[in-house]
């Protein structure tokens, strides 16, 4: 895409200070829009990604993604910063490992809160100022359409399972305002919470479940994202788009 197609658009993305929000981040500003870096934590790594971009187009806004409160302060100072929000990217979320046996009720709400609750909230939020033609890109994960998903995934795929059907139906409800709503499915991607705890012999089985026998990179997730943010995307709406070379 050309390197001014996303001029003069302000794009939101949760969690952006690392891997895929990190990747993506970078991307929308590559292609000319302003970029909103929210982060929970970590403020040295969303301050090294308004530097890369430059502070007069980005601007670091620490809040948690799972909390209400936090996101419509989110949106607030977003709005006051730059005006408006053209493209919303709901990235933050959390990948934990449990099977059925081993979920705590206090799993179960962490896991909701960040990767279910936050996303429809923040959308809530952002969209009385979002114009037509804005986009909205959730996140799920090829996992949920995948057959090599082991027990410990359960939890996570259940989040991501109500992301889908959020898609889905929030794209019909949000139609109704000229904007659309879609997601990114990615597959195993190699960023710094997915190497966490691997080891390199777990890693080369992992990358044999591909057919392309190696993981995806945070950037190759955030092309896809960048298309779904631009108006190259304009007839696609309600729609999880797996990017996963050809895992599932």
């Amino acid at each position: 895409m050309p390197s001014s197609t996303l001029a003069g658009k302000v794009a939101l993305i949760t969690g952006g200070s690392k891997g895929i929000g990190r990747a993506t981040a970078l991307r929308l500003a590559d292609l000319g829009a302003n970029v909103v870096i929210n982060y929970s934590s970590d403020a040295s790594a969303a301050d090294d990604v308004v530097k890369l971009i430059g502070t007069d187009r980005s601007v670091a806004i620490k809040a948690d993604a799972g909390n209400v409160n936090d996101l419509e302060r989110l949106v607030q100072e977003t709005v006051a910063h730059f005006g408006k929000i053209d493209i919303l990217v709901p990235n933050a979320g959390v990948l934990p490992m449990k099977d059925v046996k081993n979920t705590t009720e206090q799993d179960f709400d962490t896991a909701m809160a960040l990767n279910v609750k936050g996303p429809f909230f923040l959308v809530q939020k952002a969209a009385p100022h979002m114009a037509p033609g804005s986009h909205v890109i959730l996140f799920s994960t090829t996992l949920c359409t995948a057959s090599t998903v082991t027990p410990n995934y359960l939890l996570y795929v259940t989040t991501k399972g109500a992301v889908e059907q959020m898609t889905r139906v929030m794209s019909k409800d949000l139609a109704r305002q000229g904007i659309c709503v879609n997601a990114v499915a990615p597959g195993p991607t190699g960023t710094e919470l997915f190497f966490r705890g691997k080891s390199e012999e777990l890693l080369k089985t992992i990358a044999g479940f591909n057919p392309m026998n190696r993981i995806g990179m945070p950037e190759e997730i955030a092309d896809v994202v960048a298309f779904l943010a631009s108006d190259s995307s304009r007839w696609i709406t309600g729609q999880t788009v797996r990017v996963n070379g050809g895992m599932a």
